[in-house]
């Protein structure tokens, strides 16, 4: 028992954790982790507080605190029109988005960029050949061209629609017609009114 104490005292004794020492060595303290970001965190939310603790009555500061906060909800209301606008006139909806079709990927990457910048995102573009995208564009053209034409012929049909073919005149009395109810009622039709059959 005297070893095993001397052992413990020696590993744990003094106040000291030799285990817990060499292993934050390698891994970091979770608790004292914990502590430093909550400093880093109370810092930074009282710089923020100081910058917009005094009245902005700034015309300038005004202006730009409404500009800043129009993208989110203008982004959100349309993206919601898009759905809406697709529900009330799918063809018109469709021929607007054969002209997205035409736009260059550099260009999605463009806007990519922006919106993962302006949101606080890191984005990294891809350096590619401009011009090769260029020649996938323009190959894509003949397949918009032909679906745009199809959208118009639909949307064509909708502006002029067909008009109802009458309804072909029933037989008086019908080969196989086993009814001898409707045969009666058909003669009897025709006896009073025959223009009706």
């Amino acid at each position: 028992m005297g070893l095993i104490g001397k052992i413990l005292g020696f590993i744990f004794g003094d106040g000291r954790n030799v285990i817990r020492e060499t292993a934050e060595v390698f891994r970091e303290n979770a608790e004292a982790g914990a502590q430093r970001g909550e400093t880093v965190q109370v810092q930074a939310m009282k710089q923020h507080a100081a910058e917009f603790s005094g009245p902005r009555t700034a015309w300038f500061d005004r202006v730009m605190d409404g500009l800043n906060r129009l993208p989110r909800p203008a982004m959100a209301f349309g993206t919601l029109g898009l759905f809406i606008a697709a529900m009330v006139d799918p063809v018109w909806f469709a021929a607007r988005m054969q002209g997205i079709v035409l736009v260059p990927e550099p260009l999605w990457w463009l806007l990519g960029v922006i919106v993962s910048f302006y949101f606080g995102a890191r984005h990294q573009v891809k350096s590619q050949q401009f011009q090769r995208e260029i020649v996938d564009t323009m190959g894509r053209v003949p397949d918009v061209l032909d679906n745009l034409n199809k959208l118009q012929r639909l949307e064509g049909r909708k502006q002029r629609p067909d008009i109802a073919e009458p309804a072909p005149q029933v037989a008086q009395d019908a080969p196989g017609d086993d009814n001898p109810a409707l045969t009666a009622w058909r003669r009897a039709a025709l006896q009073d009114d025959p223009a009706t059959m």
